[in-house]
């Protein structure tokens, strides 16, 4: 999930320090990427920036740090509604900020069980617990134990947005 928008810089020639770090909670036992992003080892990623928690019999998704990073200030959520349907690969929703929208990308087939509403009013919560509070649908797999498959583990995913 690479944010679709063309950026355009002006450069003055001002003299200026500039160090940035980011910080997301919950990040213990996670893997740092280069962009001060994490990667929790407990979650699957895939190639959109999407990432995956199995609780249960249900599937939690999220957009990754590194994916709301990019986004920069994320000013709007379009989730699916509950009860459709999804494909694995296929878009499902939308992440708008003040730099740019991308398609939120079902990471398993499924049904949509729930969304979290709260996104609708706070879609900061995204860039402020993307792991946490800025999860956005839970899905009851159909195909899960096949689909997995393509999912990356929390070094393959680092490494995925490292080579980006």
């Amino acid at each position: 999930m690479i944010p679709r928008s063309t950026v355009q810089v002006e450069v003055f020639d001002i003299p200026f320090d500039l160090k940035v770090t980011c910080h997301s909670p919950g990040t213990s036992g996670a893997a740092k990427m280069s962009e001060g992003s994490n990667v929790p080892e407990n979650l699957m990623y895939n190639k959109e920036h999407e990432w995956v928690r199995i609780e249960g019999d249900l599937v939690i998704v999220g957009i990754t740090d590194y994916a709301q990073n990019a986004l920069h200030e994320i000013t709007f959520v379009e989730l699916p509604e509950v009860g459709s349907t999804v494909e694995a690969n296929t878009e499902c929703g939308l992440v708008e900020s003040m730099k740019a929208s991308s398609d939120i990308f079902a990471p398993v087939s499924g049904e949509i069980t729930e969304v979290n509403t709260q996104l609708e009013d706070a879609p900061e919560l995204v860039n402020e617990d993307p792991y946490g509070q800025g999860w956005m649908m839970k899905i009851k797999p159909s195909n899960l134990d096949e689909e997995k498959k393509a999912l990356m583990d929390s070094k393959a995913y680092a490494e995925y947005t490292e080579s980006e």
